[in-house]
């Protein structure tokens, strides 16, 4: 709309230039004060222009004006010039030292033009203004008082008395205000140092600049005037201590954060950005272990620490300032290392005794034993003990020094080294504990006698030996060590049933074996005992004994002896059977004995006839010849017979005896000197009755008097050297007995029935000699058996 307007004044003037009117043109000057009030009257155009009153309406009397704005309008009606817009003189005519503005009164009919000129007085509404309100001064702390320094111009919009006059600055200490008239500008201030400045004690001064202006009432404005005051590196760093004393776990981990160091600079700018350094000092680099930030000053732990190798640390730290001449200051940090317990006892054997004789007193030092623990405080306490079942303990002799000593008995044969574990236990939490093995040897002395394996040794030789053969060989063991355990042997001077032992066998001092001076025969001796001593070498030495017993074991060395009456020499053997002899006729029985013992005097009968003779047999145990059948007339009468006795001895050994046997018509011509009846004889005669009565009786007696030898034997308590048996002599169904000499002693029970010839042989108490059963039967042969143990019961049949 207002542009409407506009347009609508330019078109009027345009009209009023060019269009020819009839009035005359004329000049009014007005003034009015800026600010007035709309309405306010300017001066009268009717009367001042001689303008009828009544007209004004016909004649459209109108204002009209370049401007953008209708400032005034005339009232029709009294043809007054009043104020239509608020007029602001500065807004209007900036800048200027007059300001009019320029209308004009327009009327038609006819056209009449009149310019107006009204002026436009200031007012004082307009206070000083700075076109910056903060104005930034950078002055060096290093200025000299004196210097100037260009201060911002204040602008009022008013002109005349009402522009600026004159400058004020605030009330400070280092400054002072120049203010200058004239110029392009008028009155100008400049700001003058007065006092010298002190960044560090005031970095920014602010002040007040004021302008004034010349009305009334007077009008001021306002500037901020900043002064920095620039930094000079006059000020050195300085650490909020000048000593640090800081304490850290050595357990702490890496990077663990020990401090953080604090410098300051009063200075600015780099002047005051510090850079924080190790100071190295003696060949000690504390940039190993510690980690300093040298920017934030933070020191950091960069490896492990351990206390018990340094206990504390003493670092220095440099705060160094950037400034174009840097100044630098140092502080001290003493780092105390807490203690942990992360060292176990530490034990260690300062002097050991060693080996330990195994007869050592009670209380006997073994080893020196010290225990350390690199820890302190109560991490460094420990204690020790022998931990186990040893004859050993730990004794305290100073502090964390101890003993240790034989606490029990020592037995080197039981137990020759001992492993002594000695613990030792610190008193941190958690305690930390160690192990320490201590090697004990234990010496040897000579407390152990000789020792033999059992305490009769049985040792058995062929009789007949040659000289030197090994009768047996001595093994003694000594439990001790070295010379005590060194065994020599010896035999010692006795004489068992005259047997002169030193004569008779000889003996390795050092092997312990026994060799025979001479041959032994086993029908002189059968047995002998004797002593050998085994003797240590100690000091003093140590011995014992064991008795020895020898058996002679037998040869087949001699032949079997045929017993009377066939033995008598020259003399003609010769038995007479009558010729109705019948089958199983007895005819004689052949007696031989031999020395020997065993199989070597078991006998066997053999019967070598003529050829073509068939008439008689032998029994091979018994040597009973008898008939095998009738007598026939072809027989011839006299039956020349050769028996053989041999023995069962390797090789065997053999006798011989020639019988002649007649055969007579009756019997009442047989003659002889023994006569047995036959077992199937079944009429007796009174001969036979006879006989019988008396192998019973002799039979008899033979019983009583075995048993009262057996009885003698069972309770005789005999240490010598040699048993001998008696010969054994045995009776057949027949009547007739045999004679052997026996090597072996046996304990022999008869039945009641004798004719049944039923021996019980029980085996003498002898050493194991290796003995045969022999199984004696009625018939012509005879059986081997094995050899039965010691105690056993044999039964001969």
């Amino acid at each position: 709309m207002r542009v409407r307007r506009v347009e609508e004044y330019i078109w009027i003037i345009f009209v009023v230039l060019l269009c020819p009117c009839d009035g005359s043109a004329s000049q009014i000057s007005y003034s009015i004060s800026e600010e007035v009030n709309k309405g306010t009257v300017v001066g009268n155009l009717a009367k001042d222009l001689n303008l009828n009153i009544q007209e004004l309406d016909s004649r459209d009397l109108r204002v009209v004006s370049s401007d953008s704005k209708n400032y005034f309008d005339v009232d029709r009606r009294s043809g007054s010039l009043f104020v239509n817009e608020r007029i602001d003189r500065e807004a209007l005519c900036p800048n200027t030292a007059e300001c009019s503005v320029r209308i004009q009164a327009v009327m038609s009919d006819p056209m009449a033009v009149h310019r107006i000129e009204v002026k436009i007085l200031d007012v004082n509404d307009n206070p000083p203004e700075f076109i910056e309100h903060s104005h930034p001064l950078q002055i060096s702390e290093s200025a000299t008082p004196g210097e100037r320094y260009l201060l911002p111009i204040a602008v009022d919009a008013d002109s005349g008395s009402n522009s600026v006059k004159t400058y004020k600055l605030s009330q400070n200490e280092y400054f002072s205000l120049d203010v200058q008239s004239g110029g392009e500008h008028g009155v100008s201030a400049e700001l003058v140092l007065q006092k010298a400045l002190d960044r560090e004690k005031q970095s920014v001064i602010d002040l007040i600049l004021t302008a004034a202006d010349g009305g009334k009432p007077v009008r001021t404005g306002t500037s901020n005037v900043r002064v920095n005051v620039m930094d000079v590196n006059d000020n050195a760093p300085v650490f909020t201590k000048s000593l640090y004393k800081l304490r850290v776990s050595e357990g702490a981990p890496g990077g663990y954060t020990i401090v953080k160091l604090n410098a300051t600079d009063l200075d600015d700018g780099l002047n005051g950005k510090i850079v924080y350094s190790f100071a190295k000092r003696g060949k000690v680099d504390p940039s190993l272990i510690f980690d300093l930030n040298s920017e934030t000053g933070e020191i950091n732990l960069k490896g492990s620490l351990d206390r018990e190798e340094t206990p504390a640390f003493e670092l220095r730290v440099q705060a160094m300032d950037q400034g174009h001449t840097p100044r630098s200051t140092h502080t001290k940090l003493l780092i105390e290392v807490l203690d942990e317990n992360d060292n176990a006892p530490e034990i260690s054997v300062t002097s050991l005794m060693t080996p330990v004789r195994e007869d050592a007193e009670l209380g006997t030092i073994v080893a020196l034993v010290t225990v350390s623990d690199r820890d302190g405080g109560s991490n460094g306490v420990t204690s020790c003990k022998v931990v186990g079942s040893v004859p050993f303990k730990l004794k305290s002799n100073y502090k964390n020094d101890y003993s240790l000593v034989v606490d029990g008995p020592l037995d080197r044969e039981k137990t020759s080294v001992y492993d002594v574990t000695i613990e030792a236990t610190d008193e941190g939490s958690p305690p930390l504990s160690s192990n320490r093995i201590i090697t004990v040897h234990v010496s040897d002395i000579n407390d152990n006698a000789p020792r033999f394996m059992e305490p009769v040794i049985n040792a058995y030789v062929k009789e007949n030996s040659p000289q030197g053969s090994k009768i047996c060989q001595m093994n003694a063991s000594d439990p001790d060590l070295d010379v005590n355990s060194k065994l020599t042997y010896s035999l010692m001077d006795t004489h068992p049933r005259n047997v002169p032992v030193l004569s008779a066998l000889t003996i390795n001092s050092d092997t312990g074996e026994i060799v025979s001076l001479q041959s032994f025969d086993f029908e002189k001796l059968k047995t002998f005992q004797f002593k050998v001593q085994a003797t240590d070498s100690g000091v003093p030495p140590l011995s014992s004994n064991v008795t020895v017993k020898v058996f002679i074991l037998d040869e087949n060395d001699n032949s079997p002896e045929i017993l009377a009456p066939y033995s008598e020499l020259g003399s003609v053997n010769s038995e007479n059977i009558p010729y109705s002899a019948e089958a199983g006729y007895f005819v004689a029985k052949i007696r031989a004995v031999d020395a020997d013992s065993g199989y070597n005097a078991l006998l066997s009968y053999h019967l070598s006839e003529p050829k073509g003779n068939n008439l008689f047999r032998i029994g091979t145990s018994s040597g009973e010849i008898r008939t095998k059948r009738r007598m026939s007339d072809n027989d011839l009468k006299t039956h020349p017979l050769v028996v053989l006795v041999s023995d069962n001895g390797e090789p065997s050994l053999s006798a011989t005896v020639s019988i002649d046997v007649v055969v007579v018509e009756s019997s009442a011509d047989i003659q002889t000197q023994f006569r047995h009846v036959t077992m199937k004889e079944e009429n007796f005669s009174d001969l036979n009755l006879y006989l019988l009565i008396a192998i019973v009786a002799v039979s008899s007696i033979f019983l009583l008097s075995l048993v009262t030898l057996i009885a003698v034997r069972c309770h005789r308590t005999d240490s010598d050297f040699s048993r001998y048996s008696p010969p054994m002599i045995t009776t057949h169904p027949d009547g007739s007995w045999s004679y052997s000499k026996s090597t072996q002693q046996y304990d022999v029970c008869f039945s009641s029935d004798t004719l049944k010839s039923d021996v019980v042989v029980f085996p003498a108490p002898f050493p194991p000699v290796d003995a045969e059963l022999v199984s004696i039967n009625g018939g012509d042969t005879f059986t081997r058996t094995q050899t039965l143990p010691t105690k056993e019961k044999v039964r001969y049949n």
